[in-house]
């Protein structure tokens, strides 16, 4: 389960994954790519209560990492 987004910034792609892991505990990650190299990792703990609302909060948390990162290249760009 995951999200994958992907940018063209200037003559590199910005990439943007989310994944759901299971082990060793329930979490979700989010890992920015710039050309090909990673560049950050963001990491979520969960609780399996939150099973029900998994992909909403992985899209959630996805969302609101993509707009982060476009916020600041944007003020980078001005």
């Amino acid at each position: 389960m995951g999200r994958l987004d992907a940018f063209d910034v200037g003559q590199k792609k910005l990439t943007i994954q989310t994944e759901f892991f299971a082990r060793p505990e329930w979490r979700v990650e989010t890992k920015v790519y710039l050309g090909g190299a990673l560049k950050k990792v963001y990491t979520e703990p969960l609780g399996p209560e939150e099973e029900q609302q998994l992909q909403v909060l992985l899209n959630q948390f996805h969302q609101a990492k993509m707009d982060e990162i476009m916020e600041g290249l944007r003020a980078r760009k001005q």
